[in-house]
């Protein structure tokens, strides 16, 4: 049986961050990770796995005037803001099926800036936290 799929590329991908449509991000990486650990009671091999706390981390890149939106927004600092992002996967008019994924409680952990002779443009990474993924289909 063969399976014939379109893979999602760069051009499919929207994010939606704190109710706005940023046109202006260069990528986006966020990742979910758990505490796992083994316990063992009688005998070498593990009885089960516990698990523990959950962790949401990422990063945004965006160019500088994007940036600069969310100062505005933030009254001066990024740093006070707290943030839900929808990153949809997928182009409607070419009828493939949406993934979105949303993140919430976005608070980002560093703001900082870098410019070095002959760039065109200033790209910002805003490295984050956030409360949990909620895949929606």
């Amino acid at each position: 049986m063969a399976f014939n799929s379109r893979e999602y590329e760069w051009a499919d991908l929207t994010m939606i961050l704190g109710g706005r449509d940023v046109v202006g991000f260069r990528a986006i990486k966020y990742s979910e990770k758990i505490e796992r650990e083994a316990v063992y009671a009688k005998g070498r091999n593990a009885h089960s796995i516990q698990s523990g706390n959950s962790a949401v981390n990422g990063e945004v890149t965006m160019l500088q005037s994007e940036y600069e939106a969310l100062v505005v927004s933030g009254k001066g600092s990024i740093m006070s803001l707290s943030l839900d992002a929808l990153v949809a996967y997928g182009n409607p008019l070419n009828l493939d099926a949406i993934v979105k994924d949303r993140i919430v409680g976005i608070r980002f952990t560093e703001s900082s800036k870098e410019l070095k002779q002959g760039d065109k443009f200033m790209e910002i990474t805003l490295p984050f936290v956030a409360l949990r993924i909620q895949n929606q289909v």
